[in-house]
Formats: structure tokens, sequence, C-alpha cells
């Protein structure tokens, strides 16, 4: 059984997706952060980095935090969504889903906070982060441009992780990126389509989640703003 900490968001939507397509036993953990509650000290032992999603794997007593330590450690435990057993094709799914970790991830959560929830509107920040925004899903568009998945014939966890940022696109970037973007939105909108996905975009519903960026989530989700 796979204890599943989750939050209705990019990253833990990987997560979902992955557990809904191997099968594999899961009990939905809800960690509200707009209450705080990644900050409980019963969580943070889990992940002190106060992040959703983490699970706890109690067939093996492991416990994995940050979402591509995840579908990593699931893929082992499963052998499930990796591309052909070659060092070639190894690396080119550690190198896209890197990219995702440490491109597409943290500069749409940036360009998302100055755009839409940054007390003061800063055009520098605001330009840097959507020009890098826009840079990165280029290179997830060019690279679909020759094939139907990011691994080549084969649906692996690079796919998941680009499907789980796939949909803010519209917020972070404007509602029409999707037109830069044909080959992405294309592959974002066949996984959608899976029952798989359907069943982890339905898992928001389980748990009565807050949705209001009020001042008292503003303290949550942005701490270093929060008065002295």
């Amino acid at each position: 059984m796979i204890k599943f900490y989750y939050h209705p968001s990019p990253n833990p939507a990987k997560i979902a997706l992955f557990l809904e397509e191997s099968g594999l036993d899961y009990e939905l953990m809800p960690v509200d952060t707009r209450k705080g509650e990644q900050f409980d000290p019963a969580y943070l032992e889990i992940n002190p980095n106060a992040k959703t999603p983490a699970i706890v794997d109690t067939d093996t007593g492991a416990t994995v935090f940050d979402s591509t330590a995840i579908l990593l450690y699931l893929v082992d435990k499963t052998g499930q969504f990796l591309p052909e057993d070659s060092p070639a094709v190894r690396g080119e799914m550690l190198s896209w889903l890197m990219l995702v970790a440490t491109g597409i991830g943290p500069y749409a959560g940036q360009a998302v906070h100055f755009k839409h929830f940054a007390p003061e509107k800063l055009d520098y920040a605001i330009n840097r982060y959507d020009f890098e925004a826009r840079r990165h899903w280029g290179l997830i568009d060019a690279h679909l441009a020759d094939r139907k998945y990011m691994c080549g014939d084969t649906y692996t966890i690079v796919d998941m992780a680009v499907w789980g940022w796939a949909g803010p696109v519209p917020f972070v970037m404007g509602e029409n990126a999707w037109d830069e973007f044909p080959n992405a939105k294309r592959l974002f909108d066949e996984i959608s389509a899976r029952p798989a996905a359907q069943r982890a975009g339905e898992l928001k519903q389980r748990h009565a989640f807050k949705t209001e960026m009020d001042e008292d989530a503003r303290r949550h989700m942005f701490p270093q703003n929060k008065a002295s």
C-alpha cells in the first residue's frame, strides 16, 4: 500500500497519473497547502521540504518526497513505464525528466507567482519567467515534432511528468499559449483522454480543498511575505 500525500497541483498530478496507470494500491492523504497543512510536524517528518507530493510505501518502509524522485522510485518498484532498456534511451529519459524537474516546473511556477500572486507587479521578473517558461515548453514541443512520446514510441514517466505541468499552460502563459506548442498539446490531449488520467483528475473531488487565495492562504503559501 502506498500512502500518497496529495494536493491538486502539477507535481502531485504526475504521481496520481502513475498510480492510476500502474494499478498500485494507494491511500489518498490530502494535504491542504492553502490551510498550511504542509507545515504540520507530522508531515514534516515525511517531507521536511514542506511540499507535495510525498509517499510512504508500507510494503518497503520507504518514504520518498519530490515528484521526480517518486516517479523513479515507482518505476524501480514496478518496472512499468520505462523506455527501451539501453544506455542511450535511458540517458534520453533521464535528461528530459530532469528538464521537466529543473526547467518546466520551477520557471512555470515562478511565472505564475509573479503574474498572479506577487504583491506587486515586477516587469523584470514577469518577463524573465515568462520567457523561460516559453523557452522550456518550446524545447518540449520541438522534441515531440518527430515522435509520438518523449522517448519515441513508448509511453513513459517522462510523458507523465510533462502531462502534470501541461494542464496549467494557459494559466502560466496566457489563454492562447497552446497555439505556440501544438506538439505538446497533442501529447497532453492524448494522455488526458486516457482513463487513468481522468481518474487522476478526479482525485481533487475526494477532499474539500481550499480554493480561495485569501490572506490566510497567502500567509501559508508565501511565508516570506508574512509580517515578522
